[in-house]
């Protein structure tokens, strides 16, 4: 499991497939403010609520300069059905080597119901224009995040 990140780190570059298998790198948002999200998997209840909730607010968050990026362990075949069926926005990039993941310090040891294992944090990063992390939020919730990352960020 590696360091978490906290503000001033210089964010890790990444280049990852997105639904459709085209590479993206965090470097291609170079100049613009990137919300980062890790999530445990798509398809599921609370992963759903929260990439519903970014595509809800897509528009308020390009407007004030930010461009949202998802990250999952998915491959991009499942990447390419839950953005259809939920008729998803925002950008979904499929990490099943977990590198970014890693690199981020968003997969690492988690307790459900007295088990302990391995498994992706659900973490949200903001990268500034420069590369820099703004803000680095660990075991965030699915419900309600989105709306605490606008009112945080002073959008």
């Amino acid at each position: 499991m590696s360091a978490r990140l906290t503000p001033g780190d210089e964010a890790p570059a990444f280049t990852l497939p997105d639904a459709d298998g085209n590479e993206v790198s965090l470097a291609d948002h170079k100049g613009r403010k990137v919300i980062v999200y890790f999530y445990p998997a798509a398809l599921t209840p609370g992963c759903t609520k929260q990439a519903c909730d970014f595509t809800d607010n897509l528009d308020v968050l390009a407007e004030a300069g930010y461009d949202v990026i998802g990250i999952s362990p998915d491959a991009p075949e499942k990447l390419a059905k839950f953005r259809e069926k939920e008729n998803l926005k925002v950008t979904l990039l499929a990490d099943p080597d977990k590198k970014a993941l890693d690199a981020y310090g968003a997969y690492g040891e988690k307790k459900n119901y007295g088990k302990t294992y391995m498994g992706v944090i659900r973490s949200t990063i903001v990268v500034d224009e420069e590369g820099k992390v703004e803000h680095a939020l660990y075991n965030v919730r699915a419900t309600g995040h989105v709306a605490k990352i606008i009112k945080d960020l002073g959008i």
